[in-house]
């Protein structure tokens, strides 16, 4: 699939099929380039600052080719070889050759109207060029604009308040319209940067092991990436049937639950974070992080959980991999010596996170990783009747601890989410409830998608806000499924409240109105529950959340359908439009609207104080989801009330008439038509 070849004075690299080269050495242009690196990265609850002390960067400027699988460069023509190339089917190996280099950049040759998506989890943008995106897995930020005084603010206090690329989901993965798809393998800190006009730059603290090529129109190259890093399975039907409803409150939280099913919500689950315990903090309600049910804020709750089984309810919970140092499963790890430890002394590294502190659980430990999967999910969780839970704060691993596996932290770090993924499912499975028992995480690297089953966005402000708010939840969702990840979801409503940002009834309807169009459909309640508007917070908003609930469960048979897609052939159910529409360049940017499955496009309304919304419609033959009119390819106005999202269905999809039955019910429920006019593009 790939080779090297030498063309006069310039060396390189081909893949059968694609007609540029995809690397090119010259004098000129080197295509590698190799530095020494010191890295100071500073942690704070999960927010990082890294900086590097480097030395100048050394171009490889001369290449030997010896034959066609394997190159070997150095700066000079008489200097020592620094790095050997060797092609092995579609990937290069790479053989550091020079013990003085922990550092490297490859440049890939690109066209100036070539676009590139992936990058795993983007929450500002999908398109990626023009920009750079360093691939660091941590918290994403409060406000992620530097130009927000809350981000300031964020950033003065805890480094809290994030940029554009920060993401609790990194991956170097890239898929370019020019026909191919890179992924870096490598697990060390990398910054992508896609600026120049005619090459991108892929960096690495690390000599990667191997770059991964893959070719082929968008569509093919997300199959072929989802066979690399892992398909996720079907869900279970009660991740996606209806509506999973968060509720924290002990006793008063079920007694909600009883009143919104009574109020006619479409329900599959209902979810207790606080299933563990509370604790009060100045940031809001957290979470008593000792993995045990509390029977002083759930009595009776095993016979709670199985009698709601029997009415085909799931319960849920949640759990991450640090202890609370005042908890009985802190001291159960510590004793087994189960615990990250500090570097300077024999005692655990605990994180301050803020107003309590956490021990670590050594995942790179093979006995601490059972203890966690027999002890705390097996008996704790599983054998309490818990259907599945949210795997939080898989991103955390501090960069300054000694692992039991001896591995540098800073390298252990991104992959750090994948083994956290993987200790969940493993306990899963000793279950033997694979298929039954779900988890979802926000955090992720390369290869998340085979043992995690389901992805969520992570912690939204409660607004409309360009960086943070509920439009993020879908780019979110877009982005991670181009490298394999079908199944994804947000928290409806969204998460962070702070400095006075509190949910308003717009909000929430268009929240709702999003979240019914996508495989799993949660509430929560957000960090500052008793100061933000919920979903039963007002008769209004309850009907309004009764209605979507029972539309998303209406189209159960369609999503049903496309995720034996996603099994098949790892395509996510919520797509950006450029995969069925690779030659529409229009298609190449829009990160507003998105085909859910392929029959569904699906525009939602994620700006605040609007009634309606430029809509662009890809060719193909479409009709209204709630009317069944025809309507034409190119930009549409469309009005757009609470409770109507704009919807069309591909004319000719197989369950075309189910899906515009679904329509029609949904409409009837609600007098006020959309009317669409065709509209020149917004501006």
């Amino acid at each position: 699939m790939l080779a090297f070849r030498r063309n006069g004075d310039t060396l390189a690299l081909h893949a059968s099929g694609h007609p540029t080269p995809l690397w090119e050495y010259s004098a000129a242009h080197p295509g590698i380039t190799l530095w020494q690196g010191r890295p100071e990265v500073v942690m704070v609850r999960g927010n990082f600052r890294l900086t590097d002390q480097a030395t100048p960067e050394v171009p490889l400027r001369a290449a030997r080719c010896t034959g066609p699988d394997e190159v070997v460069l150095a700066p000079a023509a008489e200097a020592p070889a620094a790095l050997r190339l060797r092609v092995d089917g579609h990937r290069v190996v790479f053989e550091p050759l020079d013990a003085a280099f922990n550092r490297c950049a490859i440049r890939i040759p690109a066209a100036p109207d070539e676009q590139v998506w992936g990058c795993g989890t983007q929450l500002s943008y999908l398109a990626l060029r023009g920009r750079r995106f360093p691939l660091w897995a941590s918290e994403p930020g409060v406000g992620r604009d530097p130009s927000r005084e809350l981000t300031r603010a964020m950033d003065a206090a805890a480094l809290a308040g994030g940029d554009y690329f920060t993401t609790n989901y990194p991956q170097p993965t890239i898929l370019s319209s020019s026909g191919y798809a890179v992924h870096v393998d490598c697990d060390a800190y990398q910054c992508f940067d896609f600026t120049a006009p005619d090459a991108h730059r892929l960096e690495a603290w690390a000599i990667p092991a191997a770059l991964e090529v893959f070719l082929g129109e968008p569509l093919a190259l997300v199959e072929q990436l989802s066979r690399r890093f892992g398909r996720q399975p079907m869900l279970p039907g009660w991740a996606t049937d209806g509506a999973i409803i968060g509720l924290k409150g002990g006793v008063a939280g079920l007694a909600r639950f009883d009143a919104m099913r009574a109020a006619g919500v479409a329900v599959s689950g209902l979810w207790c974070e606080d299933w563990c315990g509370i604790r009060e903090t100045s940031f809001g309600r957290r979470l008593f992080w000792d993995w045990r049910w509390q029977p002083t804020r759930y009595p009776d709750l095993p016979a709670r959980i199985a009698a709601l089984r029997e009415e085909g309810i799931a319960f849920v919970g949640y759990v991450n991999p640090y202890l609370a140092v005042d908890g009985t499963l802190y001291a159960e790890a510590r004793a087994a010596g189960f615990l990250v430890m500090r570097v300077d002394d024999d005692v655990p590294y605990d994180v301050d996170f803020g107003e309590f502190r956490a021990g670590l659980v050594d995942l790179t430990h093979p006995a601490a990783t059972r203890w966690f999967q027999d002890r705390v999910l097996g008996r704790e969780l599983i054998d309490l009747g818990l259907a599945g839970w949210m795997a939080d704060f898989g991103e955390y691993l501090p960069p300054d601890v000694r692992l039991h596996s001896g591995a540098d932290p800073l390298l252990e770090h991104n992959r750090w989410p994948v083994r956290w993924a993987r200790v969940n499912a493993d306990a899963v499975a000793a279950a033997g409830r694979t298929g039954e028992v779900a988890f979802f995480m926000r955090a992720g690297w390369s290869g998340i998608g085979r043992h995690c089953p389901l992805l969520w966005a992570g912690d939204q402000l409660v607004d409309f806000s360009r960086h943070d708010g509920l439009n993020t939840a879908l780019t979110a969702a877009l982005s991670a499924g181009l490298v394999g990840n079908a199944w994804h979801h947000a928290d409806c409503g969204g998460y962070t409240s702070v400095a006075g940002i509190v949910r308003t009834p717009e909000l929430l309807q268009r929240w709702c109105d999003f979240t019914a169009f996508t495989p799993v459909m949660r509430s929560h309640e957000g960090n500052r529950p008793d100061d933000n508007l919920q979903v039963d917070g007002t008769p209004e908003l309850l009907a309004h959340f009764a209605r979507m609930t029972r539309l998303h469960a209406a189209l159960v048979p369609y999503v049903r359908a496309a995720g034996a897609d996603a099994q098949d052939r790892g395509l996510p159910l919520v797509r950006a439009l450029f995969l069925h529409h690779p030659e529409d360049r229009t298609c190449w940017t829009i990160q507003d609207q998105y085909l859910y499955g392929r029959d569904l496009l699906v525009a939602p309304v994620v700006t605040e104080g609007v009634s309606g919304r430029a809509v662009y419609l890809p060719a193909d033959a479409w009709l209204g989801f709630y009317d069944g009119a025809a309507a034409a390819p190119g930009w549409h106005t469309v009005e757009a009330p609470p409770g109507r999202p704009p919807v069309f269905v591909r004319a000719a999809a197989p369950l075309r008439e189910l899906l515009l039955a679904v329509g029609r019910a949904h409409a009837a429920t609600e007098p006020r038509n959309a009317v669409m006019t065709r509209s020149r593009p917004p501006r």
